[in-house]
């Protein structure tokens, strides 16, 4: 019999819940070496986080993650909190022998990244895993996308544009949450979703961003507290106070790669009628690859080495057994969703613990988008001046 690795997931919000379909998929669709457990859920309000354990399928709920992590029960901490309070969980978990899995972005500031990063080398020492929870990477079209590039079909990188675009708080009456406070949140769209374009870009291309040229701004400046909490947003009653918002609702940069492509990145969450528009392209000297998570099955690819008469962007259906982390799944031509993509992130995994497969993002990896988010909130505040992103010795 497979022997079981049992979690904890904390955090009972959007990312929880997530994380608790994915923990629970995950073997029932891929050959895994170790059988997943869904020990204990870890909230905030005994009630609540009660009642998503039972509707979740853990074994019981908590509301002290520090006695859930020191439990001999418990193989894996799966961190889906404010980010905060990602530093310090994490750093308990790693000294006391679990596993982690922790949701981007990595923290709330290079510092504590970088905290992170020193507690996660030690830990490899001793045989234990950690990983940053960049979902997207786990989308077939993107990670075929990825192939592609490192193996020469578009050539030499030149450009790349990422915009991720949401209109969940286009509304200047929607109410505030933990995402609109720096002290709980870090920053606001930048990290929350720029974060995501960040690591995409530098992981499908290979390559570090080592300058950026920033603007940030916020255009709602004060919201409704909230009353009732309702997907990622609310709701608030007619006559609630106010509360400063105190992090960005739009960024735009311009970034160097340490290769010499230029890239142009937008992310917000005013963007009216996007609700979850996610692009990414790449050019080379000799083709491109473009992603569009609206159509997240779906790879356009152009090859500029075809004859004069026939180019142009083929559209691939990335659901081939061939495609990566599909042929787990469905017959040719039937898509996967968003959901797939953090099952896939509990594979990976899980592998990872086993030994068979390596560990990405890690959190090196992760403490680099950290170190991206930092230069842009540096060159916002100097009038967009272009700052160079600081090193790992830094």
């Amino acid at each position: 019999m497979t022997e079981h690795l049992r979690v904890a997931v904390i955090g009972t919000g959007f990312m929880g819940r997530m994380h608790a379909h994915a923990w629970r998929s995950a073997h029932r669709f891929f050959d895994l070496p170790r059988t997943p457990a869904l020990r204990v859920l870890v909230g905030t309000d005994a009630e609540r986080t009660a009642g998503a354990a039972s509707r979740w399928g853990f074994d019981e709920a908590a509301t002290d993650w520090r006695s859930v992590i020191e439990r001999d029960d418990i193989d894996v901490v799966d961190i889906c909190t404010p980010g905060d309070t990602h530093a310090e969980i994490a750093l308990v978990a790693l000294a006391a022998g679990k596993h982690v899995m922790c949701e981007k972005p990595l923290a709330n500031g290079v510092a504590d990244a970088e905290r992170m990063v020193a507690a996660a080398d030690a830990a490899t020492a001793r045989g234990i895993v950690s990983m940053c929870g960049f979902s997207y990477r786990r989308t077939p079209a993107l990670a075929l996308a990825r192939r592609m590039v490192a193996d020469g079909r578009i050539g030499e990188v030149r450009h790349v544009r990422a915009q991720y675009l949401q209109d969940w708080l286009r509304d200047p009456e929607a109410p505030f949450t933990w995402r609109l406070d720096k002290d709980r949140a870090g920053s606001g769209t930048l990290g929350d979703i720029g974060a995501h374009s960040i690591d995409t870009a530098q992981w499908l291309t290979g390559d570090d961003i080592v300058g950026v040229s920033a603007m940030l701004r916020t255009f709602v400046p004060t919201r409704p507290v909230l009353d009732e909490q309702v997907g990622l947003g609310g709701r608030a009653r007619v006559d609630a106070q106010r509360r400063a918002v105190t992090v960005d609702d739009a960024a735009a940069f311009t970034a160097e790669f340490a290769g010499g492509a230029l890239g142009v990145f937008e992310a917000t969450r005013l963007a009216t009628g996007h609700r979850n528009s996610n692009r990414i392209e790449v050019n080379g000297d000799r083709g491109s690859v473009a992603f569009d998570f609206r159509s997240m099955n779906e790879l356009d690819f152009y090859d500029a080495e075809d004859p004069l008469g026939e180019q142009g962007f083929r559209r691939i259906q990335a659901n081939e057994p061939e495609h990566p982390y599909a042929d787990a799944w469905w017959p040719a031509g039937h898509g996967l969703g968003y959901e797939h993509l953090f099952t896939h992130q509990v594979v990976d995994l899980v592998n990872a613990i086993a030994g068979d497969g390596e560990v990405a993002p890690t959190f090196a990896e992760a403490a680099r988008v950290q170190r991206v988010l930092a230069a842009v909130e540096r060159s916002a505040a100097q009038q967009s001046t272009y700052v160079a992103v600081e090193g790992e010795n830094a």
